[in-house]
């Protein structure tokens, strides 16, 4: 079976307003639309659901009113 993190977003983005009111500043664990888990933080989450599933079958995705930025930076230079 594939598992498509676009599709897990999206279904996240969809229910977004009822997964602020019950878990607003928390993070989830998302598979084929269910949320499998609720987590303090981002290490706890992914530590504790590769107990019972694949790395890269779930989405781990912090439950914000706003979506924060990661911006990544690298200290190779191009010359």
């Amino acid at each position: 079976m594939t598992h498509d993190l676009k599709t897990e977003y999206r279904w996240y983005l969809e229910n977004k307003p009822e997964l602020l009111e019950q878990h607003a500043g928390q993070v989830l664990v998302i598979q084929n639309g269910t949320v499998l888990g609720v987590y303090a933080s981002e290490p706890e989450a992914v530590q504790e659901t590769v107990k019972e599933h694949e790395l890269g079958t779930f989405l781990v995705q912090p439950c914000q009113a706003e979506e924060e930025l990661q911006i990544f930076h690298s200290r190779v230079v191009f010359v």
